[in-house]
């Protein structure tokens, strides 16, 4: 994830889509806008299209905000694929991965949070694990921490 590199998406094949983006909170919105493109391309519908856009969004704030700890210099790295009516995508930052596994990760309660008795915030691993079909935390990288979500085309 080197920053000289200024090509925010990139084709790395047929089937193989990389976007850096900034660690800038806004811009997980290319990774939104690239992932449902490529999705719609291969077929998606647009009620599951609209699941990825989500889970790739609060994937890439949460890089940024905890993987990158809001750190300008570093970078989020999303790389996507088609293959087999499969689309993965991973989610890489440049951090130490997550101090709070998922499986130790506090469900949130829906109802305090509608009645404002718990903060609106901390709603991403939550949503993540509801929209796609598969997901994996804290893979650890070479570069980093990297998140990989699985969404089937038939499901």
């Amino acid at each position: 994830m080197k920053a000289k590199n200024k090509k925010i998406v990139k084709m790395l094949n047929e089937n193989t889509i990389e976007v850096s983006l900034p660690n800038k909170l806004g811009y997980e919105r290319i990774a939104m806008a690239c992932s449902a493109s490529f999705a719609k391309m291969v077929g998606f519908i647009p009620e599951r299209i609209e699941d990825l856009k989500t889970a790739v969004s609060e994937a890439c704030i949460n890089a940024m905000e905890h993987g990158n700890q809001n750190h300008p210099e570093k970078r989020v790295l999303i790389t996507m694929d088609y293959k087999d009516h499969i689309f993965r995508v991973s989610v890489m930052d440049q951090g130490e991965g997550m101090g709070n596994t998922p499986e130790t990760h506090e469900e949130p309660d829906i109802d305090k949070k509608i009645e404002n008795l718990q903060t609106p915030r901390g709603l991403g691993i939550f949503l993540i694990k509801q929209l796609v079909d598969q997901v994996e935390f804290n893979q650890m990288t070479n570069e980093g921490h990297m998140v990989r979500m699985v969404l089937k085309l038939t499901g």
